[in-house]
């Protein structure tokens, strides 16, 4: 292996792991691939652990398991923390690496704009220690609201704003208004549906799902109505002080959960030049995913920006097609000769949003046509099932699935808080 070109890759979400799971085995590269975390995970999923619909683990796998046919990897679990590209180096917060081909797949982070006191107080949903950490606030907060005898103190425990209507917020705030009606006054008998408060989903948009068509923006607002979510539009959250929110339009919101929707940014690092960064802090590449100004380091996924797409001028959506589809044609071109690489081109496949059960929209590649109700519900299953990592991961999210639509409840409340340990 030491006569191998070594291909470091930052991150293993979407676009890091199918890189490497694409070039594992190949002759002619030793990768090491780097995560803060020691397990990939299944961010589209992440607002059913933080509810309590779903454990950690029937979304997440350990990077180390999934590597282990892979004869060419290597797992290292640190932070990146400098790159060095006139040394082809990276240093990590527990060591460093050389490379000959650095590929960054960092993905983003939660994106605060800067408001200091929003970051303090929300709640944030973005990683699975925010999902634990949201399912523990909210479920201790039902709790001391059975306590609470001042029926306006008690509303603010049990009253949700809800940052942000794309694709999370949505489906957040879908299921919490489901919980409201079938499971909360079952688990807490000392509350009745009067003492429980309103879920509010708040936008600087005109509607929910900006970024999908008018039908199935339609259909989504009026579902979600039908739910009892009250929708603020054309409206942004502009600070929070843990007991009021206080929004662009002069209202303020009694309530002690904010859960922070509202944006991302990318991740950024020392090292790279300014010239590199675009908007939302994502690396500029050009359409090979080749970082500028530099031979050999590469950006793919979310912390992308290519640069020269026409269709796609503010860069390609944040999700995860456009991730696996650049890591597959970057790795096809790794294994190309060098002046026969391919440009990257998306191929869009749609966008999906889960409203509650039995409610979802679909719209197909363009937005020229739309699929709202059961058989998109169904479509979502199905493409989020196939989405999970392993054989395991999609029989035990199918089962969980399955219990809650008969039954109408779910399994996973429980208040678990781990206790700080040293670990080094």
């Amino acid at each position: 292996m030491e006569n191998l070109k070594k291909i470091v890759v930052i991150g293993g979400g979407f676009a890091g792991l199918e890189l490497v799971k694409r070039l594992g085995n190949s002759a002619n590269y030793q990768i090491i691939l780097v995560d803060s975390n020691n397990y990939n995970f299944f961010p589209p999923l992440i607002y059913q652990v933080s509810t309590g619909f779903m454990e950690p683990s029937a979304i997440s796998y350990p990077f180390r398991k999934i590597l282990r046919k892979l004869k060419n990897v290597r797992f290292r679990l640190g932070a990146l923390e400098k790159v060095v590209p006139e040394e082809n180096k990276v240093i990590l917060s527990n060591g460093e690496f050389t490379y000959d081909i650095l590929v960054m797949a960092t993905g983003t982070e939660t994106n605060f704009f800067g408001n200091k006191n929003i970051e303090k107080y929300s709640l944030p949903m973005k990683t699975i220690s925010d999902a634990l950490s949201l399912r523990n606030v909210i479920l201790t907060r039902f709790d001391r609201a059975t306590r609470i005898q001042n029926p306006e103190e008690r509303k603010k425990y049990l009253t949700f704003v809800i940052a942000g209507a794309g694709p999370t917020g949505v489906e957040l705030s879908g299921i919490l208004s489901e919980m409201k009606v079938s499971i909360i006054t079952k688990d807490y008998p000392e509350l009745s549906q009067e003492d429980l408060g309103e879920i509010y989903l708040i936008d600087g948009n005109e509607s929910v799902l900006a970024s999908m068509s008018k039908n199935a923006q339609a259909y989504t607002s009026k579902k979600l109505a039908d739910l009892g979510v009250s929708l603020v539009m054309n409206t942004l959250v502009k600070n929070f002080d843990g007991e009021t929110v206080d929004l662009s339009n002069g209202d303020k919101i009694q309530s002690k959960n904010l859960i922070w929707a509202a944006g991302v940014a990318a991740k950024t690092f020392d090292g790279f030049s300014k010239d590199s960064f675009g908007a939302g802090k994502r690396l500029k590449t050009n359409q090979f995913n080749q970082v500028y100004p530099y031979d050999n380091i590469y950006a793919l996924g979310d912390c992308a920006l290519i640069v020269g797409d026409e269709k796609y001028p503010n860069g390609h959506p944040q999700l995860a097609q456009p991730a696996l589809q650049q890591a597959k044609n970057l790795a096809d071109n790794l294994n190309r000769k060098a002046n026969n690489w391919k440009p990257f081109q998306y191929n869009d496949k749609g966008s999906l949003a889960i409203i509650g059960r039995n409610k979802a929209v679909l719209d197909f590649p363009g937005q020229k046509q739309s699929l709202k109700g059961f058989v998109a519900w169904l479509i979502w299953i199905f493409v989020h099932i196939m989405g999970l990592v392993n054989f395991k991961n999609k029989v035990r999210t199918l089962y969980n699935w399955l219990g809650y639509y008969i039954y109408k409840d779910q399994y996973f409340r429980m208040i678990i808080k781990p206790t700080e340990r040293n670990n080094k």
